[in-house]
């Protein structure tokens, strides 16, 4: 594996102390000799509902599965349309599908690189089940629109909000908006684990009742079975990580946000270089700082010349994965969505970075702009 002087993410000690402060949590949780659900997971489920001002949050194994268990909960099945933006990670568009529903895809917004309203509201049909707005890259979409059309359509709304949590929407917190809502705990997100995890959250009672059953085989008693489920559980030494994490959450965002203003203030300027723009009334805690240039791939190799490693963010577009030929979409049935993957571009940007590792990778920028410009 290359060794990079910048990485594009690394774990560090930030904010100094909570790796010990987890590494507590670990002992103590294995210490207890309970290893599926129990307290630990419960506690967590009680903590991040309340940080997000939901009711209820239910822990399961992962972020694909807990979009999974989201549909489900909502009833979505075999001929119900699920409209996804099309410039997303795949596992929202493969949940589609695991649900057994046809994913109907949506342009992004060129600027936010969001899916909006409007865009939605272009594809909706009488099948139209549910819509899934993707906080994509840390920025809460605009969901005053999606709750308006989502209410005049009578479809569920469904939030992906794996990439931003600790963002907000007019103040309240993404994944409070929809009826029901699904996010991953990936190590490297915003509040993350130390291996797979996710959860699902709610204020609807009777949905997070089958969620729990879902996730849990379909039982609420143990070989008791109301519902065919599977087996996606949150594991406990996880729960344990996680209270420590949301805990220090606000603190993790705001140095993300942080260090994206020294890239938002030091690149400003640069002809041919797009920087992150962010919506009015929504916030951005910046799980990914996506640029934006033609000359991408150059830059990439560039930077990684200079020993500085990024990532790209998506390459290649959903409808134009193998995967989902048999949706019929073609080389330009989603211009922007093709115009995002042709030239969007991930710096390093991770609580701890230090501010020489950003300095490098901005001066480096800055001189291929000049060599290349």
């Amino acid at each position: 594996m290359t060794s990079f002087a910048v990485p594009f993410f690394a774990f560090r000690d930030f904010p100094a102390g909570i790796n010990r402060e987890v590494e507590q949590a670990l002992v103590r949780a294995a210490a207890s000799q309970h290893y599926i659900l129990g307290e630990e997971v419960e506690a967590f489920e009680q903590e991040l509902a309340t940080a997000l001002g939901t009711g209820m949050a239910i822990g399961v194994g992962n972020g694909y599965d807990a979009l999974v268990v989201a549909m489900k909960s909502a009833g979505i099945g075999p001929g119900d349309e699920v409209i996804v933006p099309a410039n997303t990670f795949i596992a929202t568009v493969n949940a589609v599908v695991q649900a057994g529903a046809i994913p109907v895809l949506a342009e992004p917004d060129p600027y936010t690189c969001n899916l909006t309203a409007g865009a939605a509201a272009a594809v909706l049909t009488k099948k139209t089940k549910a819509i899934i707005p993707v906080h994509l890259y840390g920025q809460a979409c605009e969901m005053a629109d999606f709750m308006q059309l989502a209410q005049k359509h009578n479809f569920i709304l469904i939030e992906d909000f794996a990439q931003a949590q600790g963002a907000s929407y007019g103040g309240q917190s993404v994944g409070s908006f929809g009826k029901i809502n699904a996010t991953s705990f990936y190590p490297t997100k915003n509040l993350g684990a130390l291996g797979d995890g996710g959860a699902v959250v709610t204020s609807d009672a009777a949905l997070a009742a089958f969620a729990r059953m879902y996730r849990n085989y379909g039982q609420e008693q143990k070989y008791h079975n109301k519902i065919v489920g599977i087996n996606s559980r949150l594991d406990t030494l996880q729960a344990a990580v996680l209270r420590v994490k949301l805990r220090y959450l606000n603190q993790l965002n705001s140095e993300r946000q942080r260090l994206a203003q020294v890239y938002q203030n030091e690149l400003q300027g640069i002809v041919g270089l797009i920087l992150p723009v962010t919506a009015p009334a929504c916030t951005h805690v910046y799980h990914i700082f996506n640029i934006r240039t033609s000359q991408r791939d150059k830059l990439q190799t560039w930077l990684a010349a200079q020993g500085i490693q990024t990532a790209i963010h998506y390459p290649v577009p959903v409808h134009l994965q193998e995967a989902y030929a048999f949706l019929g979409y073609q080389p330009g049935s989603f211009p922007v969505a093709e115009e995002l993957a042709a030239t969007s571009l991930s710096l390093p940007l991770f609580p701890g970075m230090t501010a020489a590792e950003q300095q490098q990778v901005i001066s480096s920028i800055h001189t291929f702009f000049k060599v290349h410009g």
